[in-house]
């Protein structure tokens, strides 16, 4: 099915056909487009140094166009962000033997130290497509010929909506990037919420437990679309006390906010190739959009934008004050990064693939199961070791 060699061991990968293709992901897949950085992260000619999936990438923003090159001279392999030379606004120099290359199509424009050589011009350093959406870079990694899809085909519904305003932040994050997909995605990990500043601030409830049932998940696979799995909590998230031999040991609680809107979310979503969707949180109108972007077999940049529906500049410029006074040291910090010590947690246990053979799933761990099987179906190619070399 795919000329790479895998490096997950064969005999593990037989044992979990459902999602064959997942296991192998460790780099995360191909033919997708990520997000890979924040748009005020490059200015006006800036170079910004990222790694997708272990590859190292350059990307510089020219006459407001941001472009993307691979980090390493195709001479000698040398990575020019060890010390980048442009001498015009749309090359970069390699620093070793002066090759020079197009920021837009990577073509060796000149070799500063052999100018006759008959290798320039037919010549090229890998190259990027790069699109830029609601203050999010996102980068498509490719096979050599492939035509990308179109950006909303790997980013969540209601992303894209032109109502819908987002600010948001980002971090590097020491796990694997399929743990914090899963972990944005387990139901029952809301326990670890439990002491978040977050609860008291919206008056939120807290659902202890959730009923394990396949009548909650929508998995949409329709050819075009968007490739997800949705778990509609309100069908199935329970309120109670919980115990210990008899012995409540965490309260429950019901939101305490006057009548109105709901705080509690309605529902959460992963989709292809790393994001996910929550809606009606941090608090109710609101959605929190995630991205978990492989950066190397052990880290991933977390990516975490809150949007918000607005009908003018103005209620857009709330929700930015809002975002940074309230949603950013509350939500993000008060919440998210209980997710992340979650994550880093997780990785001492998953960085051995046999992990994946000795967990204990339960029932109600159905929707991450439904989202690995969605990944091995519906992936356009796996990142291996081999496109890194």
């Amino acid at each position: 099915m795919r000329d790479e060699a895998t490096f997950v061991d064969e005999s593990l990968l037989k044992k979990v056909p459902r999602w064959r293709g997942y296991l192998e992901a460790k780099l995360g897949f191909r033919n997708h487009w990520y997000a890979v950085r924040l748009s005020g992260d490059v200015g006006e000619g800036q170079i910004e140094k990222v790694t997708l999936a272990g590859e190292n990438i350059l990307l510089k923003r020219i006459n407001g166009k941001v472009y993307a090159i691979r980090d390493r001279c195709i001479h000698r392999g040398i990575p020019f962000s060890q010390k980048p030379e442009c001498y015009t606004p749309d090359t970069i120099t390699c620093w070793y033997h002066g090759f020079t290359y197009r920021w837009f199509d990577g073509v060796l424009s000149d070799i500063l130290a052999a100018p006759d050589s008959r290798v320039i011009g037919n010549r090229k350093v890998q190259t990027y497509p790069v699109e830029e959406a609601k203050g999010v870079l996102f980068v498509y990694l490719g096979d050599e010929g492939v035509t990308p899809q179109p950006l909303r085909e790997d980013v969540p519904p209601y992303f894209l909506d032109d109502d819908m305003a987002v600010e948001g932040h980002a971090y590097l994050v020491q796990s694997n990037w399929r743990l914090a997909a899963e972990n944005g995605f387990d139901a029952l990990h809301v326990y670890i919420h439990r002491t978040s500043p977050l609860l008291g601030n919206t008056q939120r409830g807290l659902p202890i437990g959730h009923i394990a049932s396949s009548a909650h998940i929508t998995v949409y696979e329709e050819a075009g679309e968007p490739k997800g799995v949705y778990d509609d909590f309100e069908q199935h998230s329970v309120v109670y006390d919980a115990t210990v031999d008899g012995n409540v040991v965490v309260k429950g609680t019901r939101s305490s906010r006057p009548p109105g809107p709901e705080s509690r979310s309605s529902g959460a979503s992963t989709w292809l190739p790393c994001s996910a969707r929550v809606d009606n949180f941090p608090d109710a109108g609101h959605y929190q959009f995630e991205w978990y972007t492989p950066v190397t077999e052990d880290s991933h940049y977390y990516l975490i934008l809150i949007g918000k529906r607005v009908n003018s500049e103005a209620e857009a410029l709330a929700h930015r004050q809002e975002f940074w006074n309230r949603w950013k040291p509350l939500s993000l910090e008060g919440f998210n990064n209980q997710d992340i010590e979650a994550r880093v947690g997780l990785q001492t246990f998953y960085k051995d693939d046999r992990a994946w053979l000795t967990e204990g799933l339960i029932e109600a761990d159905l929707p991450i199961m439904k989202w690995r099987e969605l990944c091995h179906e519906h992936n356009r190619g796996i990142q291996t070791p081999d496109h890194i070399r």
